[in-house]
């Protein structure tokens, strides 16, 4: 299924109920909608919540930017339009407010859709991410080479840097090179977009610091991060929760930057909590 935002064209599909509440699942950096696995959405479902996820531009099914013009920082979008693009999808399913989670870049999506949508975000749950404060973004040195290195143009190539990238920031207690590169072969046979991850970081980069919006906002929030994160430093989750009025802070520990089924089942009893606490 398809929504669209202009002419940007976003994949989307759902678990559950469609009378339920819905949670809104928004990715991470050159993370398709299939990282948020179909049994990790089913057992939300389970929880009685309608859930949605989607590709952001630029990745899997939806549009490529390709041959998009630039700005003078070289993004060819910006964070308020991928934050726009999640309530195209809410609107392509007649839903008026929606619970949202993000992880990483998808933390501060769902920032951003707290700021400028606040009238359709019933609750925010941030996960892995910051708030655009250099300040409060450190990451290793090994974490930033392989983020940033060019895409591979083949299967293996694109296989390897995920399984590279893992070993680095993923949780160390569950690492499994079988799953990784499982993942990873789904994703690049799934569809890959050349350079959409280098645009999307792009946009990350011009969207500057979310600090004195985060300070107002009003929707009830819960931040989630692992203390084994070496993209972005637990310090970056903490300064989200600092500023947002209310917010709720959890640490997951040894958790790094990725999800492994191990944590799924308390992953989901955090945010069912959270839903529940403020419905």
């Amino acid at each position: 299924m398809y929504a669209h935002n202009g002419e940007c064209k976003l994949y989307y599909d759902t678990f559950g109920d469609a009378h339920d509440p819905t949670l809104l699942l928004v990715n991470g950096l050159g993370s398709q909608c299939i990282n948020y696995h179909e049994d990790w959405c089913r057992l939300f479902a389970a929880e009685g919540l309608h859930v949605v996820r989607y590709d952001n531009r630029d990745v899997g099914l939806s549009s490529s930017y390709a041959d998009a013009p630039t700005n003078a920082r070289g993004a060819a979008y910006s964070i308020d339009d991928m934050a726009a693009d999640g309530m195209a999808v809410l609107d392509a399913l007649d839903v008026a407010g929606a619970h949202v989670m993000g992880l990483s870049m998808g933390g501060m999506i769902v920032q951003m859709m707290a700021i400028n949508h606040p009238q359709r975000v019933l609750t925010m749950t941030s996960v892995m991410s910051t708030t655009g404060e250099p300040e409060y973004r450190k990451s290793s040195e090994r974490a930033m080479e392989l983020l940033l290195a060019p895409d591979p143009t083949d299967r293996e190539g694109f296989i390897q840097q995920w399984v590279d990238g893992l070993r680095e920031w993923g949780t160390p207690a569950f690492a499994d090179e079988s799953r990784w590169r499982a993942y990873a072969e789904r994703a690049f046979d799934r569809g890959i977009i050349k350079g959409g991850t280098a645009r999307q970081y792009a946009a990350v980069m011009e969207s500057g610091s979310r600090a004195d919006a985060l300070r107002e906002v009003a929707v009830p929030t819960l931040v989630i991060h692992g203390d084994k994160d070496t993209i972005i430093d637990q310090i970056g989750g903490r300064r989200t929760a600092e500023l947002i009025p209310g917010a709720r802070f959890e640490l997951v520990e040894g958790m790094g930057h990725d999800y492994p089924p191990q944590l799924w089942a308390r992953w989901v009893a955090l945010v069912v909590e959270h839903i529940r606490a403020n419905s």
